[in-house]
């Protein structure tokens, strides 16, 4: 389950930001997850309390964003929504596009505590 790796890779780059500006906890933390990121939301929330347990995380509010993947068809320019990666225009039925949103995999912000 690599959605734990992600998890302790969010956690230690939450907590190095936090330790820079001297905090003593994290309040809050924002994480924005795409839908074509690759990750599977159920199993990052499942890792997330182990992954923060005894650290600077380890009360503070996660607030989770699941970004819908978006992509624009370049053969028509119709904007659309997209469900798997391999989804063709729904306008004019073709598999050439640019996917603009929806692979995101950030933090957006923390809050810290001094």
């Amino acid at each position: 389950m690599h959605e734990m790796s992600i998890a302790l890779g969010i956690v230690q780059l939450a907590e190095k930001k936090a330790r820079e500006s001297n905090a003593q906890y994290i309040s809050k933390i924002n994480i924005q997850i795409g839908t074509l990121s690759g990750i599977e939301i159920d199993s990052f929330e499942f890792a997330w309390p182990l992954a923060v347990k005894e650290t600077l995380l380890e009360k503070a509010v996660k607030i989770l964003d699941v970004v819908p993947a978006k992509a624009k068809c370049s053969d028509c320019n119709h904007d659309f929504d997209i469900h798997n990666i391999y989804d063709a225009c729904p306008k004019c039925g073709s598999y050439f596009k640019h996917i603009y949103q929806g692979k995101e995999l950030k933090v957006k912000y923390i809050e810290i505590e001094k």
